[in-house]
């Protein structure tokens, strides 16, 4: 199958009455890193209340792919500028090291809402919160903020 038509889905579907099932390929991620060995995948739903700020400061033991449903999300992972993620766009972190700063609601007047699909490493929590001398030791591995 060529690379153009890998996420081009169509079946046929001639003993039901109506068209078969569209589908739209929302995001991908290009050379995605590994799964941990024998990682448990957890999906979870976060409903996050007007201007709520989200987790603190984190990492996972493994990637994690997500999809936002409703408002939308600020989104921050080391290295990378801060950036707003809204309703019907995705995200990834690759876990592991990377610390993920922001996963707060961008809107002040509305709840928005996200689900998020994690590999974790097995016996890992599925998120560790990274303490204030760990953020002030790799300060500069932050994007610089405006």
């Amino acid at each position: 199958m060529s690379t153009e038509h890998a996420h081009v889905h169509h079946f046929e579907n001639p003993s039901k009455s109506g068209p078969p099932p569209k589908i739209d390929v929302v995001g991908t991620v290009p050379e995605a890193p590994p799964a941990p060995e024998g990682a448990e995948a957890m999906t979870i739903l976060v409903t996050l209340a007007p201007d709520s700020p989200g987790a603190p400061p984190h990492r996972h033991s493994g990637p994690a792919y997500g999809f936002v449903v409703k408002g939308a999300i600020d989104f921050e992972l080391e290295g990378e500028p801060a950036r707003v993620v809204r309703a019907g766009e995705t995200f990834w972190e690759p876990g592991g090291d990377v610390i993920h700063y922001q996963d707060g609601n961008h809107l002040a007047d509305e709840e928005s809402v996200f689900v998020v699909t994690m590999f974790c490493a097995p016996g890992q929590p599925m998120l560790t919160v990274v303490g204030p001398e760990e953020l002030e030791a790799r300060r500069d591995r932050r994007a610089p903020r405006s």
